[in-house]
Parts: C-alpha cells; sequence; structure tokens
C-alpha cells in the first residue's frame, strides 16, 4: 500500500491507495472514531481527490482500533459549536463540505464496519453502495436519547434502505440492533468474520476495480436516480451510449472472444 500525495490537516484521518482501491480510514479510536469538525473537513479533501484522480477507482471506508466504524459525531464539539439551533446550523455548514462528497464521489463506495456504527456512523455507512460487517458490530442511531432531531436527507435514505417500519424502530426505539438483524433488516449486504473482513473486502473491491469504470458509472447513477423526481433520463442515456462508443467496449468483447481477462482504461 502506498500513500497518496494527498496532504491532510489532521492525523485523525489517514488515506492510502493500493491497486486502484482508496483505503479512508477513520482515526480517531480512543473516541470510537466520532468524528470531529477536522475530520469532516478531511472527509471532503480525501473524497474529493478520489473523485479527481483516476489511479482511484474505488474507495473503501473503515474504522481504526477494531471496536468501531464510527460512533456518530464528537459530542465533546457540541458545547462549543452545537449548543442551540443556530449553533447547530454553522456547524451543518461547516461540516456540509464534507459529508456531501459522500454523494457527489461517483465512483463505488464500501464501508468496512468493525464495531459501533451509530448514529452520524450509521448515516455515513448508508451513504456507501455496499457495506460489509463482522459479526460483533453493532448498529443504531440513538438521537432519540440526546434529544437531538434527525434531519430529513438521513431519514430519507435510511427509509429508501430498510423501509419505513424498520426505519420507524431504528428512531424511535433508539436500540442497537446486531449485525445479523442488521444483514436481514437489509442495513448491510454481508457479515465478514473479524480475521477475513479486510481480505475479503479488498477481494471484493478489487473485482469492481477491475470492471469497466464508465459502465459502473454510469449504473451508479441510475441506481442513486431511481428515487429522484428530479432524475434528467437525457443524461443517464448519454452515459450509457459513452459505454458502447467507448474503447473498453470493444476491449471488453474483444477479450470475451480471445477468452483473456480484459484490461479496461476508460475514465
Amino acid at each position: 500500500m502506498t500513500t497518496s500525495g494527498l496532504t491532510l490537516q489532521t492525523d485523525k484521518m489517514l488515506f492510502a491507495v493500493e491497486d486502484g482501491i482508496g483505503w479512508l480510514t477513520f482515526n480517531q479510536p480512543e473516541k470510537r472514531n466520532a468524528i470531529n469538525l477536522a475530520m469532516a473537513d478531511a472527509l471532503g479533501d480525501i473524497l474529493e481527490y478520489c473523485q479527481e484522480n483516476d489511479d482511484v477507482r474505488i474507495v473503501v471506508m473503515r474504522g481504526a482500533g477494531g471496536k468501531a466504524f464510527v460512533a456518530g459525531a464528537d459530542i465533546s464539539e457540541f458545547k462549543d459549536n452545537r449548543s442551540n439551533a443556530h449553533q447547530r446550523a454553522e456547524y451543518a455548514k461547516r461540516t456540509q463540505r464534507g459529508y456531501s462528497w459522500l454523494d457527489r464521489l461517483d465512483k463505488p463506495l464500501i464501508a468496512l464496519i468493525d464495531g459501533f456504527c451509530i448514529g452520524g456512523g450509521l448515516a455515513v455507512a448508508i451513504s456507501a453502495d455496499i457495506r460489509f460487517a463482522t459479526p460483533s458490530s453493532k448498529f443504531g442511531i440513538p438521537a432519540a436519547r440526546l434529544g437531538l432531531g434527525y434531519g430529513y436527507e438521513g431519514i430519507n435514505r435510511l427509509v429508501g434502505l430498510v423501509g419505513p417500519a424498520t426505519a420507524s424502530d431504528i428512531l424511535f426505539s433508539a436500540r442497537f440492533m446486531s449485525a445479523e438483524e442488521a444483514y436481514s433488516k437489509r442495513l448491510i449486504n454481508f457479515v465478514v468474520d473479524q480475521e477475513k473482513i479486510e481480505n475479503d473486502v479488498r477481494n471484493y473491491a478489487l473485482q469492481i476495480a477491475n470492471n469497466a469504470p464508465l459502465t459502473i458509472k454510469a449504473a451508479k447513477a441510475s441506481i442513486k436516480a431511481v428515487d429522484d423526481s428530479e432524475r434528467d433520463l437525457g443524461l443517464l442515456k448519454e452515459m450509457v451510449d459513452a459505454c458502447f462508443n467507448s474503447e473498453d467496449y470493444q476491449e471488453g468483447i474483444t477479450a470475451f472472444a480471445e477468452k483473456r481477462k480484459p484490461i479496461f482504461r476508460s475514465r
């Protein structure tokens, strides 16, 4: 694994690139990787770098320490930065860029979850396209235990993923659910033993990284557009046409005929 040319302003976020995979690590294990303002800024820096650099074909998010993916926002900052509605609005402006890149990234995004994945951490995880988790992982949104409001965008994404009944259960009860239950409720895609998960995620990510980038980009755009009332069908068609007009399409059918692995180069 090699480090990228990206310079971050905090050591609480780590980033490296390996074989087309961008490994993004939330690195505050002493606080269960709770995201502070500097980490939110760095999240935006990393994802913007991934978007603009062709050496990154897919991004994997994970938490350091083996006890948590992300345990929400760093509550220690709330008293000074988020103690009322006005401060919350200013706090949201500060963190908006970082979190918006979770939606703006047009490359595949995987969440590798090992341990607690709660509150804002769950919001980060469900922004990913695919979620892997270890059997001991825990999931939940404890907002109702803290008296804070949970915004529409996060709830909309949660409802789209698990349905209104399960979303109601998660939000109203503020309880934590096991990985087994989260899998049964479609909150995560795969449950993998802790000693295997990093290798399994790497192999899965490499499989995606070796596929045609334009095809994946077009597919991700269409998936995101399914529930978008303002979807641009013309743009989606253009993205599909670009696949058929690409050198990768010719490479794909030629490699199939020659019974060899294709080498895709288009971006």
